[in-house]
Order: structure tokens, then C-alpha cells, then sequence
């Protein structure tokens, strides 16, 4: 996926676009092999997929911790531009 991701950046990509980005769903995933494999550096982002829809109350409490994960990083954003 590297590969191909650097192909269109080199080959692809027309000015002002952003990086092409490469996204990889996965029944389950280990967050200390994303980390260790360095994908963020590489523009690939690893995603999980539910196989079984959960019961409401785990469903609404995903959303709420989506939700606080979103407003941090726009205050860190925020922050960074200031």
C-alpha cells in the first residue's frame, strides 16, 4: 500500500491536492502493531469494522468517546494555529 501510495503522490496527484491516504479495515486491530509499523508516517490508517451490530447502550458510549476524541484534537489544532 506504501508503494501505491507514493505512486500517486509522485505520478497522480495534481497541484493543491492533499497526500493520498490509504485505509485499512480490519475485523480487530492491535494498537501497538499500528505503532510499531510507523503508519501514520506513511499516510495508512488502520480502522476496525464491526462484525456484529453492538447493543444500543455500547453503541451510544462509541459515540460519546468519538465525539470527545473529535473536540481534543481540534483544540489541539486550535492550539498549534494560534
Amino acid at each position: 500500500m506504501e508503494l501505491y501510495l507514493r505512486w500517486l503522490e509522485k505520478y497522480e496527484m495534481i497541484k493543491g491536492e492533499n497526500k493520498p491516504i490509504g485505509l485499512i479495515l480490519c475485523a480487530s486491530k492491535n494498537e501497538e502493531h499500528v505503532e510499531l509499523l510507523q503508519l501514520e508516517k506513511s499516510n495508512i490508517k488502520v480502522a476496525e469494522y464491526l462484525t456484529q451490530l453492538p447493543d444500543f447502550k455500547e453503541l451510544e458510549n462509541k459515540l460519546h468517546q468519538s465525539i470527545q476524541r473529535a473536540k481534543q484534537r481540534l483544540l489541539i489544532e486550535e492550539g498549534k494555529n494560534e
